[in-house]
C-alpha cells in the first residue's frame, strides 16, 4: 500500500489516534531486538533505515559495493530477498534466477557484487563466508538481531526525513528515532539535504542521486513513466531534470509485481498518447521477458560527498 499523507504532516488526528498501535509496534521491535547475535568472522556492514519503505539503501549498497571492489576488496550481499519465494541460503545468479525467486533488489545487486539471499540472515553470512567474502554488506536487517553489525548505516530520504516522527501505523517509523539511533553508526541522508535539518547524534553522510548516463537522449522525448520503488514522484522528477517530456508517471506500489495485464494496459496506452515506457533499475528487473525489449530503463547511481568517515571507521576493522 502506498504511504498515508498524514505520515509525512504535522501530528494530527490520525496520527493521534493510532498512536497506541504504534506504541504497541515499537514495543514488538524492542522485544525482537533481544536475541542473540551471530559474530561473522570478517567485517559486517548494515545499510538499513528506521522508516518503513524505500530510503535509497539499494543504490547504497550498491555503491558501497562498488567502492570496496575498488579498493581490491571483495563484498559480498546477504538480503532478506523480500518478494522472493526461496528461503536460502542460496547465492543470486542473473541468468537463471528471477525476481519472484529472489526478490527484485537482491537480483539488480547481484550484477555488481556476489549476492546472497536468506529468510534466516545468520545462515546467508554463514554461506557469504565460506565463500570467501572480505567483508558482508548486510541488505536492510537493521531491527533483526541475527548478525552482529560491526558499522550501521541508517539510510533516510532528506526531504522526507522521519516523517511525522511516529511509529507506524501512526506514522512511517519502524521504532522511534532516538532509540534506533542509538545502535547507528552513521546516518546517511540522500537527496535535498537543506530540507533535512534534524540535529543527529551520529555523524552524517551526504549522498545524492545521480541518472547514469548511457548515451540515451532524453531530451524532448515523449515517456510514459511508471515505477514502484519507495517515492516514484523522484524517479518521473529526474526524467523531467534531463529534458523528458513525462506525459504521466504511473506510482505503483513498492516491488508491485508488473503483471501481463498491467504491462499491456500501460503498451496500449503509450501507444495511444505516442509515448515510449520508461520504467527504474529496480522495476525492470522485474518485467514479464516479452515487455524487456519494449521498456527503456533510466539507471542511477548514489553519489557520496565524502566517504572518508565511512572508510575510516572501516579501516581497522579490516586490519583484524
Amino acid at each position: 500500500m502506498a504511504a498515508p499523507r498524514f505520515w509525512y504532516q504535522p501530528k494530527g488526528l490520525f496520527s493521534t489516534v493510532l498512536a497506541p498501535l504504534g506504541w504497541l509496534y515499537a514495543m514488538g521491535t524492542a522485544r525482537r531486538l533481544r536475541g542473540a547475535s551471530y559474530r561473522a568472522s570478517v567485517p559486517v556492514i548494515c545499510i538499513g533505515n528506521i522508516n518503513v519503505g524505500g530510503t535509497g539503501k539499494t543504490p547504497t549498497t550498491i555503491a558501497l559495493a562498488q567502492k570496496l571492489i575498488s579498493m581490491g576488496i571483495e563484498p559480498h550481499v546477504v538480503s532478506r530477498g523480500y518478494g522472493g519465494r526461496l528461503q536460502g541460503p542460496v547465492r543470486v545468479v542473473e541468468r537463471s534466477h528471477t525476481a519472484h525467486d529472489v526478490g527484485d533488489e537482491p537480483l539488480l545487486i547481484a550484477a555488481f557484487t556476489p549476492t546472497w539471499i536468506a529468510k534466516d540472515r545468520a545462515a546467508g553470512v554463514k554461506a557469504a563466508e565460506a565463500a570467501g567474502a572480505e567483508i558482508i554488506l548486510l541488505d536492510d536487517g537493521f531491527q533483526n538481531p541475527a548478525v552482529h553489525k560491526d558499522i550501521s548505516i541508517v539510510v533516510v530520504d532528506a526531504k522526507r526525513g522521519f516523517g511525522n516522527g511516529a511509529v507506524m501505523p501512526a506514522g512511517p517509523l519502524r521504532e522511534p528515532v532516538d532509540k534506533g539511533l542509538k545502535r547507528a553508526d552513521f546516518v546517511l541522508t540522500i537527496g535535498d539535504q537543506n530540507a533535512f535539518d534534524r540535529a543527529l547524534p551520529v555523524p552524517r553522510l551526504r549522498g545524492s542521486l545521480k541518472p547514469l548516463m548511457t548515451g540515451m537522449q532524453w531530451q524532448g522525448m515523449r515517456v510514459l513513466a511508471f515505477a514502484g520503488i519507495g517515492d516514484p514522484s523522484k524517479f518521473f522528477a529526474t526524467l523531467r531534470s534531463l529534458g523528458a517530456e513525462v506525459i504521466r508517471g504511473e506510482a505503483l506500489e513498492d516491488h508491485q509485481p508488473l503483471t501481463e495485464a498491467l504491462m499491456t494496459r500501460l503498451e496500449l496506452e503509450g501507444k495511444t498518447r505516442i509515448a515510449q515506457l520508461v520504467t527504474t533499475e529496480k522495476d525492470a528487473v522485474r518485467l514479464p521477458d516479452s515487455f524487456r525489449p519494449k521498456v527503456l530503463t533510466l539507471p542511477v547511481r548514489l553519489e557520496l560527498e565524502d566517504w572518508e568517515p565511512l572508510l575510516e571507521r572501516l579501516a581497522p576493522l579490516l586490519e583484524k
